[in-house]
Protein backbone atom coordinates (compact mmCIF):
# COMPACT_ATOMS: atom_id res chain seq x y z
CA UNK A 1 0.00 0.00 0.00
CA UNK A 2 1.25 3.80 -0.97
CA UNK A 3 0.62 5.89 1.46
CA UNK A 4 2.15 9.10 1.20
CA UNK A 5 4.21 8.09 -1.51
CA UNK A 6 6.03 4.80 1.04
CA UNK A 7 5.73 1.90 0.17
CA UNK A 8 4.39 -0.57 3.12
CA UNK A 9 2.95 -3.65 3.23
CA UNK A 10 -1.13 -4.02 3.50
CA UNK A 11 -2.80 -7.14 5.06
CA UNK A 12 -6.23 -7.11 5.59
CA UNK A 13 -7.99 -10.03 8.26
CA UNK A 14 -10.44 -10.84 5.89
CA UNK A 15 -13.09 -12.01 8.93
CA UNK A 16 -12.37 -8.73 10.34
CA UNK A 17 -12.89 -6.95 7.50
CA UNK A 18 -16.51 -9.10 6.63
CA UNK A 19 -17.62 -8.22 10.09
CA UNK A 20 -16.96 -4.30 9.98
CA UNK A 21 -18.90 -4.46 6.33
CA UNK A 22 -22.10 -5.21 8.89
CA UNK A 23 -21.12 -3.32 11.86
CA UNK A 24 -17.98 -1.95 13.92
CA UNK A 25 -19.97 -1.56 17.57
CA UNK A 26 -21.75 -3.63 19.64
CA UNK A 27 -23.59 -1.85 22.13
CA UNK A 28 -23.13 -2.85 26.35
CA UNK A 29 -26.81 -2.36 27.91
CA UNK A 30 -28.37 -0.32 25.21
CA UNK A 31 -29.21 -1.03 21.38
CA UNK A 32 -28.93 0.35 18.15
CA UNK A 33 -32.46 1.94 16.99
CA UNK A 34 -33.71 -0.68 13.76
CA UNK A 35 -31.94 -0.44 10.83
CA UNK A 36 -34.48 -0.11 8.49
CA UNK A 37 -38.22 1.59 8.52
CA UNK A 38 -40.83 -0.65 9.00
CA UNK A 39 -42.17 -0.04 5.40
CA UNK A 40 -39.06 -0.21 3.99
CA UNK A 41 -38.33 -3.68 1.79
CA UNK A 42 -39.11 -5.18 -1.24
CA UNK A 43 -42.74 -5.75 -3.13
CA UNK A 44 -44.16 -8.03 -5.39
CA UNK A 45 -45.50 -6.29 -8.40
CA UNK A 46 -47.84 -7.86 -11.34
CA UNK A 47 -44.72 -8.45 -12.94
CA UNK A 48 -41.73 -8.27 -10.47
CA UNK A 49 -40.38 -7.24 -7.82
CA UNK A 50 -40.05 -3.53 -6.31
CA UNK A 51 -37.49 -2.20 -3.50
CA UNK A 52 -39.00 0.81 -1.12
CA UNK A 53 -36.46 3.00 0.74
CA UNK A 54 -38.38 4.48 3.03
CA UNK A 55 -36.06 5.16 6.14
CA UNK A 56 -36.26 9.55 5.23
CA UNK A 57 -39.84 10.78 5.98
CA UNK A 58 -40.25 12.78 2.87
CA UNK A 59 -39.35 8.83 1.02
CA UNK A 60 -41.41 7.52 2.90
CA UNK A 61 -44.43 9.77 2.21
CA UNK A 62 -43.67 9.58 -1.78
CA UNK A 63 -44.24 6.23 -1.71
CA UNK A 64 -47.52 6.18 -0.16
CA UNK A 65 -48.67 9.35 -1.73
CA UNK A 66 -48.21 7.20 -5.26
CA UNK A 67 -49.57 4.30 -4.09
CA UNK A 68 -52.23 5.84 -1.95
CA UNK A 69 -51.89 3.49 0.70
CA UNK A 70 -52.04 3.42 4.48
CA UNK A 71 -48.57 3.14 6.06
CA UNK A 72 -48.81 -0.58 6.87
CA UNK A 73 -47.05 -3.63 4.88
CA UNK A 74 -50.02 -5.34 4.08
CA UNK A 75 -51.81 -2.06 2.56
CA UNK A 76 -48.39 -1.43 0.78
CA UNK A 77 -47.94 -5.15 -0.54
CA UNK A 78 -51.71 -5.04 -1.89
CA UNK A 79 -51.25 -1.88 -3.41
CA UNK A 80 -47.99 -2.01 -5.06
CA UNK A 81 -49.62 -5.93 -7.01
CA UNK A 82 -51.92 -3.16 -9.12
CA UNK A 83 -48.63 -1.96 -10.69
CA UNK A 84 -45.84 -2.47 -13.38
CA UNK A 85 -42.78 -2.51 -11.73
CA UNK A 86 -40.91 -0.05 -13.81
CA UNK A 87 -44.09 1.97 -13.92
CA UNK A 88 -44.00 2.16 -9.66
CA UNK A 89 -40.51 2.71 -9.96
CA UNK A 90 -40.86 5.91 -12.29
CA UNK A 91 -44.13 7.18 -10.44
CA UNK A 92 -42.46 7.02 -6.48
CA UNK A 93 -39.56 8.98 -8.32
CA UNK A 94 -40.90 11.61 -10.31
CA UNK A 95 -42.78 12.05 -6.68
CA UNK A 96 -39.32 12.98 -4.81
CA UNK A 97 -38.43 9.36 -3.77
CA UNK A 98 -36.08 6.44 -4.05
CA UNK A 99 -37.15 3.01 -5.41
CA UNK A 100 -35.89 0.22 -7.41
CA UNK A 101 -37.42 -2.15 -9.82
CA UNK A 102 -35.07 -5.62 -9.89
CA UNK A 103 -33.45 -6.06 -12.90
CA UNK A 104 -31.07 -9.18 -14.39
CA UNK A 105 -27.47 -7.74 -14.76
CA UNK A 106 -28.82 -8.75 -18.53
CA UNK A 107 -31.29 -6.16 -18.28
CA UNK A 108 -28.94 -3.64 -16.81
CA UNK A 109 -26.41 -4.22 -19.11
CA UNK A 110 -28.94 -3.68 -21.53
CA UNK A 111 -30.67 -0.46 -19.82
CA UNK A 112 -29.33 3.39 -20.72
CA UNK A 113 -28.35 3.83 -17.13
CA UNK A 114 -25.96 0.52 -16.88
CA UNK A 115 -24.52 1.15 -20.12
CA UNK A 116 -23.93 4.99 -19.35
CA UNK A 117 -21.98 3.76 -15.65
CA UNK A 118 -20.65 0.60 -17.23
CA UNK A 119 -18.11 2.84 -19.36
CA UNK A 120 -17.40 4.91 -16.64
CA UNK A 121 -13.96 4.41 -14.84
CA UNK A 122 -14.08 2.93 -11.27
CA UNK A 123 -12.73 6.32 -9.97
CA UNK A 124 -12.87 9.09 -12.03
CA UNK A 125 -9.84 11.54 -11.66
CA UNK A 126 -10.06 15.18 -13.38
CA UNK A 127 -8.04 18.45 -12.29
CA UNK A 128 -4.31 18.97 -12.37
CA UNK A 129 -2.25 19.35 -9.36
CA UNK A 130 1.48 19.77 -8.74
CA UNK A 131 3.03 17.21 -6.28
CA UNK A 132 3.98 18.47 -2.78
CA UNK A 133 5.40 16.85 -0.68
CA UNK A 134 3.57 15.81 3.13
CA UNK A 135 5.47 15.73 6.12
CA UNK A 136 3.81 13.89 9.10
CA UNK A 137 5.20 11.70 11.47
CA UNK A 138 5.40 7.68 9.78
CA UNK A 139 2.85 6.00 12.53
CA UNK A 140 0.11 8.99 11.46
CA UNK A 141 0.66 9.46 8.06
CA UNK A 142 -2.61 11.21 7.77
CA UNK A 143 -1.92 13.84 11.12
CA UNK A 144 -3.03 17.14 10.20
CA UNK A 145 -5.05 16.68 7.60
CA UNK A 146 -8.41 18.51 7.18
CA UNK A 147 -11.25 17.01 6.04
CA UNK A 148 -14.67 18.40 4.96
CA UNK A 149 -17.03 15.88 5.40
CA UNK A 150 -20.61 16.10 3.71
CA UNK A 151 -21.65 12.63 3.38
CA UNK A 152 -24.28 11.09 5.07
CA UNK A 153 -25.38 7.24 5.08
CA UNK A 154 -22.92 4.89 4.47
CA UNK A 155 -19.94 5.24 2.15
CA UNK A 156 -18.82 8.95 2.37
CA UNK A 157 -19.20 8.06 6.25
CA UNK A 158 -17.12 4.79 5.87
CA UNK A 159 -14.13 6.64 3.77
CA UNK A 160 -14.19 9.69 6.06
CA UNK A 161 -14.04 7.40 9.14
CA UNK A 162 -11.24 5.20 7.60
CA UNK A 163 -9.12 8.67 7.00
CA UNK A 164 -9.49 9.47 10.64
CA UNK A 165 -8.35 5.94 11.52
CA UNK A 166 -4.62 7.63 9.81
CA UNK A 167 -4.51 10.30 11.50
CA UNK A 168 -6.99 12.67 9.45
CA UNK A 169 -9.21 15.55 10.99
CA UNK A 170 -12.62 15.17 9.88
CA UNK A 171 -15.07 17.42 10.70
CA UNK A 172 -18.90 16.27 9.34
CA UNK A 173 -21.33 18.79 8.58
CA UNK A 174 -25.10 17.78 8.24
CA UNK A 175 -28.12 20.51 8.09
CA UNK A 176 -29.91 21.11 11.08
CA UNK A 177 -32.88 18.21 12.11
CA UNK A 178 -30.53 15.61 9.77
CA UNK A 179 -30.30 12.54 12.33
CA UNK A 180 -29.31 9.26 11.37
CA UNK A 181 -29.51 7.36 14.83
CA UNK A 182 -29.08 3.95 12.99
CA UNK A 183 -25.83 4.37 12.03
CA UNK A 184 -24.29 7.44 13.91
CA UNK A 185 -22.75 5.39 16.17
CA UNK A 186 -20.76 3.09 13.79
CA UNK A 187 -19.66 5.65 11.52
CA UNK A 188 -18.66 8.94 13.38
CA UNK A 189 -16.21 7.16 15.29
CA UNK A 190 -12.67 9.79 15.06
CA UNK A 191 -14.82 12.42 13.85
CA UNK A 192 -16.08 15.82 14.83
CA UNK A 193 -19.85 16.85 13.95
CA UNK A 194 -21.55 19.90 13.47
CA UNK A 195 -24.29 21.14 11.64
CA UNK A 196 -25.37 24.07 9.13
CA UNK A 197 -28.05 25.72 6.82
CA UNK A 198 -26.26 26.49 3.99
CA UNK A 199 -29.60 28.13 3.36
CA UNK A 200 -28.42 30.49 6.27
CA UNK A 201 -26.14 33.58 5.97
CA UNK A 202 -24.39 33.00 9.16
CA UNK A 203 -23.96 29.51 8.21
CA UNK A 204 -23.11 30.02 4.47
CA UNK A 205 -19.84 32.58 5.72
CA UNK A 206 -18.88 29.48 8.38
CA UNK A 207 -18.76 26.97 5.67
CA UNK A 208 -16.61 29.20 3.45
CA UNK A 209 -14.42 29.83 6.28
CA UNK A 210 -14.19 25.66 6.54
CA UNK A 211 -14.04 25.37 3.50
CA UNK A 212 -10.86 27.53 2.66
CA UNK A 213 -8.73 26.23 5.34
CA UNK A 214 -9.64 22.22 4.27
CA UNK A 215 -7.34 20.16 2.70
CA UNK A 216 -9.86 17.79 1.20
CA UNK A 217 -13.90 17.83 0.67
CA UNK A 218 -15.81 14.38 0.58
CA UNK A 219 -19.50 14.94 -1.04
CA UNK A 220 -22.00 12.69 -1.34
CA UNK A 221 -23.91 15.71 -3.63
CA UNK A 222 -25.54 14.42 -6.72
CA UNK A 223 -24.39 16.18 -9.61
CA UNK A 224 -25.35 19.96 -9.98
CA UNK A 225 -26.58 20.50 -6.06
CA UNK A 226 -23.58 21.81 -4.55
CA UNK A 227 -23.90 24.82 -7.51
CA UNK A 228 -27.93 24.52 -6.82
CA UNK A 229 -26.64 25.97 -3.08
CA UNK A 230 -24.08 28.67 -4.97
CA UNK A 231 -21.10 25.98 -4.55
CA UNK A 232 -20.28 24.80 -8.03
CA UNK A 233 -16.69 24.07 -9.10
CA UNK A 234 -15.67 27.47 -9.96
CA UNK A 235 -17.31 29.06 -6.58
CA UNK A 236 -15.38 26.38 -4.32
CA UNK A 237 -11.97 26.63 -6.83
CA UNK A 238 -12.24 30.30 -6.03
CA UNK A 239 -12.54 29.65 -2.25
CA UNK A 240 -9.75 26.79 -1.93
CA UNK A 241 -7.77 27.14 -5.12
CA UNK A 242 -5.38 23.72 -3.29
CA UNK A 243 -8.39 21.95 -2.40
CA UNK A 244 -8.55 18.04 -3.20
CA UNK A 245 -12.60 16.60 -3.62
CA UNK A 246 -13.56 13.28 -3.03
CA UNK A 247 -17.15 12.99 -4.38
CA UNK A 248 -19.51 9.98 -4.60
CA UNK A 249 -23.59 9.45 -5.67
CA UNK A 250 -25.37 6.17 -6.38
CA UNK A 251 -26.37 5.66 -10.36
CA UNK A 252 -23.01 7.26 -12.11
CA UNK A 253 -22.07 10.23 -13.27
CA UNK A 254 -23.75 9.98 -16.55
CA UNK A 255 -26.88 8.37 -18.31
CA UNK A 256 -30.25 9.41 -17.31
CA UNK A 257 -30.48 8.55 -13.95
CA UNK A 258 -27.05 10.76 -13.22
CA UNK A 259 -28.95 12.55 -10.54
CA UNK A 260 -31.15 9.71 -9.36
CA UNK A 261 -31.40 9.87 -5.59
CA UNK A 262 -30.22 6.37 -4.61
CA UNK A 263 -28.70 3.60 -1.79
CA UNK A 264 -26.66 0.24 -1.56
CA UNK A 265 -30.40 -1.63 -1.34
CA UNK A 266 -31.51 -0.05 -4.61
CA UNK A 267 -28.52 -0.26 -6.54
CA UNK A 268 -27.86 -3.65 -5.82
CA UNK A 269 -32.10 -4.17 -7.26
CA UNK A 270 -31.05 -2.43 -10.04
CA UNK A 271 -27.86 -3.58 -11.30
CA UNK A 272 -28.77 -7.53 -11.00
CA UNK A 273 -27.48 -8.34 -7.51
CA UNK A 274 -30.54 -9.21 -5.99
CA UNK A 275 -31.92 -10.98 -8.80
CA UNK A 276 -28.78 -12.83 -8.97
CA UNK A 277 -28.78 -14.07 -5.46
CA UNK A 278 -32.70 -15.31 -5.84
CA UNK A 279 -31.36 -17.57 -8.69
CA UNK A 280 -28.13 -18.91 -6.14
CA UNK A 281 -30.37 -19.11 -3.39
CA UNK A 282 -33.01 -21.23 -5.37
CA UNK A 283 -35.85 -18.37 -4.07
CA UNK A 284 -38.45 -16.39 -5.31
CA UNK A 285 -37.69 -13.27 -3.90
CA UNK A 286 -35.14 -10.80 -3.94
CA UNK A 287 -31.82 -12.14 -2.45
CA UNK A 288 -29.34 -9.25 -1.82
CA UNK A 289 -26.34 -9.54 -0.46
CA UNK A 290 -26.36 -9.72 3.47
CA UNK A 291 -24.36 -6.63 4.13
CA UNK A 292 -24.62 -3.01 2.26
CA UNK A 293 -20.87 -3.97 0.56
CA UNK A 294 -21.49 -1.77 -2.41
CA UNK A 295 -21.01 1.13 0.60
CA UNK A 296 -18.80 -0.09 2.28
CA UNK A 297 -16.42 -1.27 -0.42
CA UNK A 298 -17.02 2.13 -1.85
CA UNK A 299 -16.11 4.00 0.63
CA UNK A 300 -12.69 2.38 1.12
CA UNK A 301 -11.93 3.61 -2.44
CA UNK A 302 -13.17 6.72 -1.58
CA UNK A 303 -10.55 6.89 1.16
CA UNK A 304 -7.60 5.12 -1.11
CA UNK A 305 -8.63 8.20 -3.99
CA UNK A 306 -8.12 10.80 -1.13
CA UNK A 307 -4.53 9.33 -0.30
CA UNK A 308 -3.51 8.47 -3.85
CA UNK A 309 -4.14 12.60 -4.45
CA UNK A 310 -2.28 13.47 -1.45
CA UNK A 311 0.75 11.23 -2.44
CA UNK A 312 1.10 13.16 -5.77
CA UNK A 313 -1.07 11.02 -8.68
CA UNK A 314 -1.25 14.59 -10.80
CA UNK A 315 -4.83 15.07 -10.25
CA UNK A 316 -7.67 17.16 -7.51
CA UNK A 317 -10.45 15.50 -7.83
CA UNK A 318 -12.10 11.58 -7.98
CA UNK A 319 -15.48 10.86 -8.48
CA UNK A 320 -16.94 7.67 -7.08
CA UNK A 321 -20.45 5.88 -7.71
CA UNK A 322 -22.21 2.60 -5.83
CA UNK A 323 -23.78 1.34 -9.34
CA UNK A 324 -20.15 1.90 -10.45
CA UNK A 325 -18.66 -0.36 -7.56
CA UNK A 326 -21.46 -2.59 -8.66
CA UNK A 327 -20.04 -3.88 -12.20
CA UNK A 328 -16.80 -4.46 -10.63
CA UNK A 329 -18.35 -6.73 -8.30
CA UNK A 330 -20.60 -8.34 -10.47
CA UNK A 331 -17.30 -8.22 -13.01
CA UNK A 332 -15.18 -10.33 -10.67
CA UNK A 333 -14.91 -14.06 -10.67
CA UNK A 334 -16.32 -15.99 -7.51
CA UNK A 335 -14.44 -19.38 -7.63
CA UNK A 336 -15.90 -20.75 -4.21
CA UNK A 337 -18.15 -19.30 -1.68
CA UNK A 338 -16.85 -18.89 1.69
CA UNK A 339 -18.12 -18.75 5.12
CA UNK A 340 -17.06 -16.45 7.57
CA UNK A 341 -18.47 -16.22 11.59
CA UNK A 342 -21.48 -13.65 11.63
CA UNK A 343 -20.65 -12.77 15.11
CA UNK A 344 -17.35 -11.58 16.87
CA UNK A 345 -15.30 -13.28 19.55
CA UNK A 346 -13.33 -11.85 22.09
CA UNK A 347 -10.38 -11.09 20.57
CA UNK A 348 -11.94 -9.20 18.04
CA UNK A 349 -12.59 -6.58 20.31
CA UNK A 350 -10.33 -3.37 21.11
CA UNK A 351 -10.05 -2.40 24.49
CA UNK A 352 -11.07 -0.72 26.59
CA UNK A 353 -14.79 -0.65 25.51
CA UNK A 354 -15.28 2.60 23.68
CA UNK A 355 -17.67 5.23 26.19
CA UNK A 356 -20.27 6.75 23.67
CA UNK A 357 -22.91 9.50 24.23
CA UNK A 358 -25.04 6.37 24.38
CA UNK A 359 -23.05 4.20 26.46
CA UNK A 360 -20.44 1.81 26.85
CA UNK A 361 -19.66 -0.37 23.60
CA UNK A 362 -16.89 -3.29 22.05
CA UNK A 363 -15.46 -1.47 19.10
CA UNK A 364 -13.95 -4.17 16.41
CA UNK A 365 -10.14 -4.00 15.71
CA UNK A 366 -9.16 -2.46 12.62
CA UNK A 367 -9.86 -4.93 9.83
CA UNK A 368 -6.42 -3.08 7.86
CA UNK A 369 -2.93 -3.49 9.10
CA UNK A 370 -0.72 -1.63 7.20
CA UNK A 371 3.25 -1.45 8.24
CA UNK A 372 4.26 0.95 10.95
CA UNK A 373 1.25 2.62 10.70
CA UNK A 374 -1.53 1.67 13.41
CA UNK A 375 -5.09 2.40 12.21
CA UNK A 376 -6.47 3.85 15.54
CA UNK A 377 -8.70 6.87 16.11
CA UNK A 378 -8.69 9.58 19.19
CA UNK A 379 -11.83 9.97 19.70
CA UNK A 380 -15.11 8.08 20.14
CA UNK A 381 -18.34 8.20 18.40
CA UNK A 382 -20.49 11.21 18.90
CA UNK A 383 -23.87 12.57 18.21
CA UNK A 384 -24.79 14.40 14.98
CA UNK A 385 -23.89 18.22 15.67
CA UNK A 386 -22.35 18.07 19.35
CA UNK A 387 -19.65 20.20 18.10
CA UNK A 388 -18.76 23.58 16.63
CA UNK A 389 -18.14 24.17 13.25
CA UNK A 390 -14.58 25.00 13.38
CA UNK A 391 -11.20 23.33 12.97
Amino acid sequence: MALIGDERQLVIDQRLAALWFSTSLYPQGWELPPIWDALAGDYACKDGWIRLHTNLPHHRSAALAVLGAAASRNTVAAAAKNWGKDALEAAIVAQGGVAAAMRSAGEWKMHPQGQAVLAEPLIQWSGKRERRPWNTPPERPLKGLKVLDMTRVLAGPVATRTLAGFGAEVLRIDPPGWEEANVVPDITLGKRCARLDLKDSRDRKLFEALLGEADILVHGYRPGALAGLGYGSDERRAMAPDLLEVSLDAYGWSGPWAKRRGFDSLVQMSCGIAEAGMHWAKRDIPVPLPVQALDHATGYLMAAAAIRMLAGNGAMRARLSLARTAGLLMETRQDKAGTLSKMPEAEDFAQPPEATPWGAAHRLRPPLQVEGVPMRWHRGACALGSYAAAW
